[in-house]
């Protein structure tokens, strides 16, 4: 399993992980608020196809350490929101949303015996290179911290990670 999230076509990138389990669990921390909130965004889903995704992210509360927002994200200190579309749901293996810029997240989890794969695929990004970057650490990120949450750790802080995430994927996504 690669390391590192995998540009798959032009605008599309796509992380493998393997999660503790069951399956249940892990498409909790998907679709519940609260447990989402923990690692990526809280906000309601309503899980059927049409339905709404409110994500109000707050990076600062993923970890308790402190971690300062860098200055380039200052914009985000009070946190971030958007609303996206349900386009696939099928509990609990396929979720698939609308992003902010209309391009389309799918999480697949696919059971292996006391652990799940999920495969989490980033469709019609932005053609721009800073946006690609942006997105590909903050996915590694957000992923790596969903990871502690399911095993019981704490993570780190959400900005410190992204900033060496950063310089990683702008060495591996090509200038578009």
């Amino acid at each position: 399993m690669e390391k590192y999230g995998t540009i798959t076509a032009p605008g599309t990138i796509r992380f493998e992980r393997s999660l503790p389990g069951p399956i249940t669990k892990v498409w909790a921390y998907l679709t519940e608020s609260e447990k989402r909130g923990k690692w990526l965004a809280s906000g309601e889903l309503e899980p059927f196809e049409g339905g709404k995704v409110d994500l109000y992210f707050r990076h600062q509360d993923l970890s308790p350490h402190p971690d300062p927002i860098p200055e380039k994200y200052k914009d985000m200190k009070d946190g971030h929101h958007f609303t996206g579309t349900v386009t696939k749901i099928n509990a609990p293996h396929l979720l698939a949303f609308t992003w902010e810029d209309q391009s389309e997240v799918t999480f697949e989890l696919k059971e292996q015996a006391d652990r799940v794969l999920l495969t989490l695929t980033h469709r019609n990004m932005s053609p721009r290179k800073e946006v690609q970057v942006s997105m590909a650490s903050g996915w590694h990120n957000h992923v790596d911290i969903l990871i502690a949450n399911l095993e019981g750790r704490t993570p780190e802080g959400f900005w410190k990670s992204h900033m060496v995430l950063e310089k990683v994927y702008n060495e591996r996504i090509q200038s578009v």
